[in-house]
């Protein structure tokens, strides 16, 4: 069983496009019944995103297990995804991926951090709350509702 403290990390290469592309439709299947349709992230173009976003990548194993897509803003890090292979949940990788993204928004100079998840995930806005991100606002979204939150960090 890996443990947190056998995670490393790495950037993203254009090479990685389509693992990332698998771990992301492995993570979100589970979402598929829960909203009647494929959540956004599983139909994205990774090749595109992986040329144009920083993705860092939690490797146990020599294999990924989860990653953290991000992008940078004027006043805040926004963070475009994060995801756990399935088989790898439950272990506190996310958490450390959570973690990753407060490091790059201070490296960044940045002291606040975004993230959007639709309401029907519970599990995640609850994971959120816990890391302590709050509920900015809540939108109607293709049948469903979109939650944006943020967390304020320190320098």
């Amino acid at each position: 069983m890996t443990t947190t403290s056998s995670i490393r990390f790495r950037p993203a290469e254009a090479a990685d496009a389509v693992a990332i592309r698998d771990i992301v439709r492995a993570a979100y299947t589970k979402w598929v019944p829960v909203i009647g349709r494929e959540p956004l992230p599983m139909r994205a173009d990774y090749d595109k995103a992986v040329a144009e976003h920083p993705f860092d990548l939690a490797i146990a194993q020599d294999r990924i297990v989860g990653m953290l897509e991000t992008m940078l803003a004027a006043d805040h890090l926004w963070i475009e995804n994060v995801c756990v292979a399935p088989d790898a949940q439950g272990r506190g990788i996310g958490r450390l991926l959570l973690e990753r993204a407060e490091a790059r928004a201070r490296e960044a100079g940045r002291d606040e951090l975004r993230l959007l998840t639709n309401g029907a995930f519970e599990a995640n806005v609850s994971i959120y709350r816990k890391q302590g991100y709050t509920v900015d606002r809540e939108e109607p979204f293709m049948n469903g509702t979109t939650v944006y939150m943020s967390k304020r960090i320190a320098g």
